[in-house]
């Protein structure tokens, strides 16, 4: 499986132990990342626009120290593209169109891919500036649910089938008392934080429960991955629940 994210930060969080994640069961799974920090969608549209070769190239979470644009990723086909808006753009639907659709309309004339993914992406951390100063909510649940609400719509407007609830997971995770998640009141802890991503990612792609994974990263115990494991298997669950 072949996966192409046209993301930032938050998907270079997500894909990061991703193919090591499904190596460890059994399957193969490669990711693109095109990465750059805070990247909106708006910009994405602009850069496709533009054809900007602005994009630092992750292959399998490992940089490949390579500039490219969108179109330079498409000389290849992929089983699934994944999209999401910038963190700080996430609980504001007006910032999501026309951009969102202008780029899946873009991309279905032009590449060759199976089906798009919404990456939902996640609240900052409880008490940060980030969270008080910057985006102006009180607490972290009620930036969750604007983003969450911005998400479904864009998932509606856009013919989007499927989605990764990371955001979902993340407060599943706080629920169950896991602890810190965050690494700087924003990006995703490593390797913790980092690693419910790839289960979640990897579930969510494949099917396959992440019950099945055996990779552990480092500096996590095994008891702890084991935890991490069944908490992403019953966030997924319930995700699925829901729908």
């Amino acid at each position: 499986m072949k996966i192409l994210c046209i993301g930032n930060s938050f998907s270079t969080d997500a894909t990061t132990y991703l193919s090591r994640v499904a190596a460890s069961a059994g399957i193969t799974l490669e990711t693109y990342n095109l990465y750059i920090g805070g990247c909106s969608l708006e910009r994405h549209w602009n850069n496709v626009k533009t054809e900007a070769k602005e994009y630092l190239l992750e292959i399998n979470g490992i940089s490949t120290e390579k500039m490219v644009s969108i179109q330079d990723m498409l000389e290849e086909s992929y089983d699934v593209i994944t999209l999401q808006q910038a963190s700080h753009f996430s609980t504001k639907y007006e910032t999501y169109q026309p951009y969102l659709n202008n780029l899946t309309n873009w991309l279905r004339d032009h590449g060759k891919f199976g089906e798009f993914v919404l990456h939902q992406t996640w609240a900052y951390e409880e008490g940060s500036k980030r969270l008080t100063e910057e985006m102006g909510y009180q607490n972290q649940a009620d930036m969750f649910y604007d983003l969450k609400e911005a998400y479904a719509q864009a998932a509606r407007d856009s013919g989007i089938l499927r989605m990764i609830p990371s955001g979902q997971m993340f407060q599943d995770l706080l629920q169950a008392g896991i602890g810190k998640i965050h690494r700087d009141t924003f990006h995703a802890l490593i390797p913790m934080g980092r690693y419910a991503l790839a289960l979640l990612w990897f579930t969510v792609l494949t099917g396959i429960s992440p019950r099945k994974v055996m990779f552990c990263p480092e500096g996590m115990n095994e008891i702890l991955a084991k935890a991490v494991r069944e908490l992403v298997h019953a966030s997924y669950l319930g995700f699925q629940e829901k729908k």
